[in-house]
């Protein structure tokens, strides 16, 4: 199994060690993910992506891999390091279920967790929401747009082209 725990950018989980730093790495944070306007243009999205939210969450831990990388970059505090060695995600989740129909805006997904895994969470929910309401998106204008004629599958030209109209 792959650890994409690091499925992150710099800026998490520089936030997260100030919030450790701070001392407020047990504080618990609310915080949403929304978009800010609907993919092709179109008049809705279809949310998706949950499914690969929940595995990334369930298998969300910093390895001795994760760790020694970090460790190698140099610009992180052994106290913070140890830290992430044994951080575990003990929050909440609250999420509009994958194929509703949701609008700009609008909370999709609601975390509650301590500061530091809610900062390092940030990304990754945010990639697996935008991509997999893009691709259930774009399925339902290409099913749509059959008007009633079975869609086997489309391939990456089929997405491209909806994407560039």
């Amino acid at each position: 199994m792959n650890n994409k725990t690091l499925m992150t950018d710099f800026y998490e989980l520089t936030m997260a060690e100030t919030y450790f730093n701070e001392g407020k790495k047990d504080e618990q944070v609310y915080f949403d993910i929304f978009f800010r306007k609907n993919p092709f243009e179109g008049g809705y999205t279809i949310s998706g992506g949950l499914d690969e939210t929940i595995d990334y969450i369930k298998n969300f831990h910093f390895g001795e891999e994760e760790i020694e990388y970090l460790r190698r970059l140099g610009k992180f505090s052994e106290e913070f390091l140890e830290y992430l060695s044994t951080l575990k995600f003990e929050g909440d989740i609250y999420a509009v279920p994958d194929g509703t129909v949701v609008f700009p805006n609008e909370p999709v997904l609601t975390v509650k967790a301590d500061a530091v895994t809610a900062q390092i969470l940030e990304t990754a929910l945010l990639t697996n929401f935008n991509h997999g309401s893009l691709v259930t998106t774009a399925a339902k204008r290409i099913t749509n747009e059959a008007k009633g004629i079975p869609v086997m599958e489309f391939g990456q030209d089929v997405l491209e082209e909806l994407i560039l109209q």
